[in-house]
């Protein structure tokens, strides 16, 4: 893997994790709220784990195997 390859994927791993933070924020607010829409809520977790899910992708692409 070459290094602009490499920042290619630390750039959109960036972008992932911010969307997973704000996503954790957002479902906080909403169970906050009185009247929740839990169909919201399930789908916001959902793609909170399709997030988490390429994360780990990434990450592993980032961080080479090491064989001990």
């Amino acid at each position: 893997m070459d290094e602009q390859e490499r920042a290619e994927l630390q750039s959109r791993l960036e972008e992932l994790r911010t969307e997973h933070r704000d996503l954790d924020d957002v479902i906080a607010r909403l169970n906050e709220e009185p009247a929740q829409n839990q169909l919201q809520i399930r789908r916001l977790k959902k793609r909170k784990l399709v997030l988490k899910d390429q994360i780990e992708r990434l990450e592993s692409r980032l961080v080479p195997d090491i064989i001990a």
